[in-house]
């Protein structure tokens, strides 16, 4: 059985570079903790990992620790709105 997750959204800074591949740099907690992205190792489509997210999911290693960072790019309802990032943190049971 899959454990449950839950989606912790976060403020992401990234860039932008001329090809339109966004690169995720730092990552702050809604307490204001930051964390320096050291590394982006992979990207693909986060339905690859069959989490049932649609959108992006970043491989990134922080302090030498690999961690998933999601970006759920926003439906076309929210016209102003290019998406957002969260990470997911295990439920309790």
């Amino acid at each position: 059985m899959r454990q449950k997750y839950e989606k912790i959204y976060v403020k992401v800074n990234s860039d932008i570079d001329s090809t339109g591949y966004m690169m995720p740099r730092t990552i702050t907690w809604s307490d204001g903790r930051t964390f320096k992205i050291d590394e982006v190792k992979d990207f693909r489509p986060s339905s690859f990992l069959g989490a049932g997210y649609s959108g992006d999911c970043y491989t990134v290693i922080i302090h030498g620790e690999e961690k998933h960072l999601f970006f759920e790019k926003a439906g076309e309802l929210f016209a102003a709105r290019f998406g957002r990032w969260f990470v997911e943190r295990p439920m309790e049971n």
